[in-house]
C-alpha cells in the first residue's frame, strides 16, 4: 500500500491552548467525579504494575454490557484494539465506508491490506445503502462499520446491520464494528449488537470510555466478541500493562453507576443538538441529520479559519476520504459555549 502522511484529528488544544474546542466530540457534562477521585486515588498504586488481565475493570464491563469477561479484551483506547484486530486477522482487503474513522486505513496500512471503499453521498445525506452488501465479494475479508458513523453522525439500523452480518458470516468476512458513540444515541438499544454476539463469531465490537465518559487524555477501550480466537489472537499483538493502573481505575469508577450519568448525557446531548441544528439551518446551513454528540454541516471553504481566528476549533473534515473543502463538524458543547459558536456563525 502506498505511504501517505498519517490523517490530524481534531482536538489540538496544545497548538490552540486559548480557543474553545468544539472538534472533539466528548461528553459536554465533563469527566464524571467519581472518575476523577479514582484517578487521584490511583497515585498510591502506581508503583505497581497494572493487572495484565484488567479483571476488576472487565468484570465492571461485564455488568454494563451483559456480556461475559472471557468476551471482553481491554485496550489502550479504541485505536490501539482497531490495530490489534487487523493485526490478528492480516486481511488482504478489507471494505471501509467513506468517510469514516480514518484509524481503520492506518491500521490496513500496518499490515500491507488493501482499502476498498464504499463510499457514502451526499443526495443520500450520507446514509448506508441496500447496494452496500453487493460490495460484499468473496476478495474482501474485512470489513469496518461505524455506529453511529463518524463524522456524519447517521446511524445503520438494526436490520441493515443483521443484513449485512448474515452476508458477511456465509462469506467468512470479519466485521468490525465502532460503537464508539452508541450510548450516545436516544435510543441505543436499537443499533446495539452485543445481543446477538453468539450468532455472529465473526462479530468484533469495539467501544470506548473516551467519548461517553470524557476521559480521552486517560485512553480506555474494550472489544467485545464471543469469538476466544480472535480475541487471543488480539492480545498477542498487544503490549504487556498496555492499561494503566489510572485507566483502569477510572474504568471501574465510571461504570460503578453510570446510568443517571448517561440518561443526563443523552437529553442535554439531544437537546442542544436539535437546537443547534435548527438554529444553523434557519441560517441557511446544510446541517445534516446526526444523531451522535455532534453536527455535520456544510460551510463556506476557509470556515475553520476564520473559526480559529474568532476562538473556536472546529473539524475541517476534507481530509476525511469522500469529502471534499467545505464540510466541518462540531460538538455539542455546553449550552454557553454552544450559544456562543452559533452567535458568530449568525454573524458571517
Amino acid at each position: 500500500m502506498q505511504k501517505k502522511p498519517r490523517k490530524l484529528h481534531g482536538g489540538d488544544i496544545y497548538r490552540h491552548p486559548d480557543v474553545i474546542d468544539f472538534s472533539v466530540n466528548t461528553n459536554p457534562l465533563g469527566t464524571p467525579e467519581s472518575v476523577k477521585r479514582a484517578v487521584q486515588e490511583s497515585v498510591a498504586k502506581i508503583e505497581h504494575y497494572p493487572d495484565v488481565r484488567c479483571e476488576a475493570l472487565r468484570k465492571a464491563i461485564s455488568r454494563f454490557e451483559q456480556v461475559n469477561m472471557e468476551e471482553i479484551l481491554c485496550g489502550n483506547g479504541a485505536a490501539e484494539l482497531f490495530f490489534a484486530a487487523v493485526q490478528a486477522v492480516c486481511p488482504q482487503k478489507a471494505l471501509v465506508i467513506a468517510p469514516s474513522f480514518s484509524e481503520y486505513e492506518e491500521a490496513l496500512r500496518s499490515v500491507g491490506a488493501e482499502a476498498e471503499y464504499y463510499y457514502l453521498c451526499e443526495e443520500d445525506n450520507f446514509q448506508i445503502r441496500e447496494d452496500y452488501v453487493d460490495k460484499l465479494s468473496e476478495e474482501i475479508d474485512m470489513i469496518f462499520l461505524c455506529n453511529p458513523n463518524n463524522p456524519t453522525g447517521q446511524t445503520i439500523d438494526r436490520d441493515m446491520l443483521i443484513k449485512i452480518l448474515d452476508c458477511c458470516k456465509k462469506q467468512n468476512i470479519v466485521v468490525i464494528l465502532d460503537e464508539c458513540f452508541l450510548e450516545f444515541l436516544d435510543e441505543p438499544n436499537r443499533y446495539e449488537m452485543s445481543n446477538l454476539r453468539g450468532e455472529y463469531p465473526n462479530l468484533l465490537i469495539i467501544k470506548a470510555f473516551t467519548k461517553i465518559f470524557s476521559m480521552p487524555g486517560l485512553r480506555l477501550g474494550y472489544a467485545i466478541s464471543s469469538n476466544p480466537d480472535i480475541l487471543e489472537e488480539m492480545s498477542w499483538k498487544l503490549q504487556q500493562w498496555n492499561v494503566s493502573v489510572p485507566a483502569q481505575m477510572a474504568g471501574v469508577a465510571a461504570l460503578e453507576n453510570p446510568k443517571e450519568y448517561i440518561r443526563q448525557t443523552r437529553e442535554y446531548v439531544s437537546g442542544q443538538r436539535e437546537y443547534m441544528r435548527n438554529i444553523m439551518k434557519m441560517m441557511g446551513y446544510v446541517v445534516f441529520a446526526s444523531k451522535a454528540n455532534y453536527l455535520f454541516f456544510k460551510g463556506r471553504p476557509g470556515l475553520e479559519k476564520e473559526a480559529l481566528e474568532a476562538g473556536f476549533l472546529i473539524r475541517d473534515c476534507q481530509n476525511y476520504e469522500g469529502l471534499s473543502e467545505g464540510f466541518y463538524r462540531i460538538a455539542v458543547r455546553t449550552k454557553e459555549e454552544n450559544e456562543r459558536l452559533i452567535t458568530w456563525l449568525g454573524r458571517l
